[in-house]
């Protein structure tokens, strides 16, 4: 399974270990989400919000210190709106408003696994790709490891190597 990086989409697929709707919950259930994204409160229908607050302290298992250039978002709390909701299989929801694009989680049943394929369109180019395909590799690797039980003993070096990946695809393939 290949990602697909562009100065426009962005397209990241995981097999999890889990059912869909183990996966399903992961996605709209706070708790949950927090334990790998952000939290908030939603209302989970078409045209309702999509609560979200950076508390990207909490993502660690250890006491690990946040990069200074994300320290001002810290605590921050924000609503994007539901553009598609179909249990368990997708949520689609806008990013930043819409001016950020949409981001969809779409899930599929592969045996006892879980296909999970996150598609976020509309980037505003290169610095759009790399700020949100860093923080999506990096938080679907959390995802990964709270799915099969595993600490996460730094989000943070996750997320410089996530965005080391992205910027070295971008490279490669758009220069």
């Amino acid at each position: 399974m290949a990602d697909i990086i562009t100065p426009d989409t962005l397209r990241f697929e995981r097999l999890l270990d889990a059912s869909v709707e183990k996966v399903w919950r992961y996605l709209i259930d706070p708790e949950l989400r927090a334990r790998w994204f952000m939290a908030g409160p939603s209302e989970l229908k078409v045209g309702g919000s999509f609560g979200l607050t950076m508390d990207h302290d909490n993502l660690s298992d250890e006491d690990v210190a946040t990069p200074e250039k994300y320290r001002p978002y810290l605590g921050k709390s924000w609503a994007e709106h539901i553009t598609r909701y179909e249990p368990p299989h997708l949520l689609a929801i806008t990013w930043e408003g819409g001016d950020g694009g949409e981001v969809t989680f779409a899930l599929t049943a592969e045996g006892s696994k879980t296909l999970l394929v996150l598609t976020h369109t509309g980037l505003r180019g290169r610095d759009d790709a790399v700020n949100f395909g860093g923080g999506w590799h990096s938080h679907l690797a959390v995802l990964e490891r709270r799915i099969r039980g595993e600490a996460v003993t730094n989000f943070w070096a996750l997320h410089a190597q996530a965005e080391e990946v992205v910027e070295k695809t971008l490279r490669q393939t758009h220069t």
